[in-house]
């Protein structure tokens, strides 16, 4: 596949790499030649300095053969404007842009995007994209991530094993003889900085991050025997008053009535402008490190603290300030990944990465096939793939034990006429049925052909 990527920020530069390690061919258009040397230096794809919306320039990439273009430069006018030339002018078939300015996203205004006018066929929003990955771990207290699949008939949830995690030092094999009746597949750890996919014979040990796929009626029992018993929280404080703390607080009040939401924003007038835009949120003016404010926000009972400022380091010291006094539990915005090793070591619960957020949305548009999603859990651990089994597929219609299946892909779980199978060496995959999957990063076009049907690939 010929893919322009217009942008070489960060996820620009974190597309490109997906794609150009599955040997696509991968072109990248940025102004800034600082950046473009990055990506030659750093990348096996073409690099080219200029305007992304420029005809000559995307010409000059190849635009004329080009199967998709993503423009995910720091302006919205130029991803809109690149994805009309490549429509308009070389009649590429798919275009994808990232959008934040809230205003084009209106519903006043969806008829922009329609083909008539500014052909895009798939718009991007961080913000968006980011307060529901937020409430969806709001949802599971205790869980680093959650990721409902299959119409929600499963779950893939992320927890963090404490010194005191039942579970630990015991052999992954020993699990179902522990709980006959539950439905969960541990699929992938991070240990430190190291990636694993799990054998049987592996154990969790204290501080591994362990992602496993477990039946959705069933996500108390899983949580419970990692040692995690905590109900939903009702009070949340939000620290920034910015797109994402606004959409966050508006999804709480509309699908979370029952949970008391305070925000503190520091600008006045973005503050009084949200109070316009909420119903029972309760909104402060002031500086999230105050510690009067905190006081004045009963920080102290507070179950839940979110930190999406538009500032990493404010967003660390805030959450770290929150738990000091006494906050249960900290979900912390942090857009650096250089960060990411250190907050896990201060006692920050939750990371959310607005950059790897961003690239799962785009991937579940680049797969080809019966693909429904696709989650980058973590940066250089792999995807976890929600597809659906087509009849001509290679791991339809014979025991999983005979299926060579590739090193690096774990089988979560299959879902079959509404209900959860845990995969077996004896499970036979049916056609339509849908199959959740972790593929470790190296092993992704290799899970591409065993799915395959013909030359269709997700």
């Amino acid at each position: 596949m010929k893919v322009i990527v217009c942008g070489a920020g960060q996820v620009g530069f974190h597309i490109a790499r997906h794609l150009s390690l599955e040997n696509n061919d991968v072109t990248v258009v940025d102004q800034s030649p600082k950046l473009i040397q990055q990506i030659n230096d750093s990348l096996d794809v073409n690099g080219i300095v200029g305007e992304a919306s420029h005809p000559r320039v995307l010409d000059v990439a190849g635009a004329d053969d080009a199967d998709m273009l993503i423009a995910v430069t720091y302006a919205d006018e130029v991803n809109m404007v690149a994805c009309q030339v490549a429509h308009s002018i070389f009649d590429i078939p798919t275009k994808i842009a990232r959008v934040r300015q809230q205003s084009y996203l209106d519903p006043m205004w969806s008829n922009l995007f329609s083909p008539d006018h500014m052909p895009i066929d798939h718009i991007i929003s961080p913000e968006i994209e980011v307060a529901r990955a937020v409430t969806r771990r709001l949802q599971v207290p205790g869980a680093i991530e959650m990721i409902p699949l299959a119409n929600d008939k499963v779950k893939l949830l992320g927890v963090r094993c404490g010194d005191g995690c039942p579970l630990v030092n015991t052999p992954l094999r020993q699990l179902t003889q522990l709980f006959p009746d539950l439905n969960i597949v541990i699929v992938g750890l991070m240990r430190g900085d190291q990636a694993i996919v799990p054998s049987s014979e592996d154990q969790m040990l204290p501080g591994d991050e362990v992602y496993f796929v477990v039946d959705s009626e069933q996500i108390g029992r899983a949580m419970s025997s990692f040692g995690y018993e905590d109900t939903e929280a009702r009070r949340l404080l939000i620290f920034g008053g910015g797109n994402i703390g606004l959409f966050l607080a508006q999804e709480i009040e509309r699908e979370h009535d029952w949970v008391q939401t305070k925000i503190i924003e520091q600008n006045p007038e973005r503050a009084k402008n949200i109070v316009g835009k909420l119903g029972e949120t309760m909104v402060l003016n002031g500086n999230v490190l105050d510690h009067e404010l905190l006081e004045e926000a009963s920080v102290s009972d507070t179950e839940t603290v979110v930190a999406v400022t538009n500032d990493d380091e404010t967003n660390i010291l805030a959450s770290l300030l929150a738990k000091r006094y006494g906050c249960q539990r900290v979900i912390t915005l942090v857009n650096k990944s250089t960060y990411e090793t250190l907050i896990n070591s201060l006692g920050i619960d939750v990371i959310v990465s607005p950059r790897n957020i961003t690239v799962s949305t785009i991937l579940h548009h680049i797969r080809r096939g019966r693909i429904h999603s696709v989650h980058t859990l973590r940066e250089d651990f792999g995807e976890l793939i929600e597809a659906e089994a087509l009849e001509t597929s290679e791991i339809v219609g014979k025991p999983l034990k005979e299926i060579k299946m590739p090193s690096g892909v774990m089988l979560g779980a299959i879902v079959r006429a509404g209900e959860m199978i845990c995969p077996g060496g004896s499970t036979i995959v049916e056609p339509n049925d849908r199959v959740i999957l972790f593929a470790s990063a190296k092993v992704i076009r290799k899970v591409e052909q065993l799915f395959s049907v013909q030359l269709e690939y997700f």
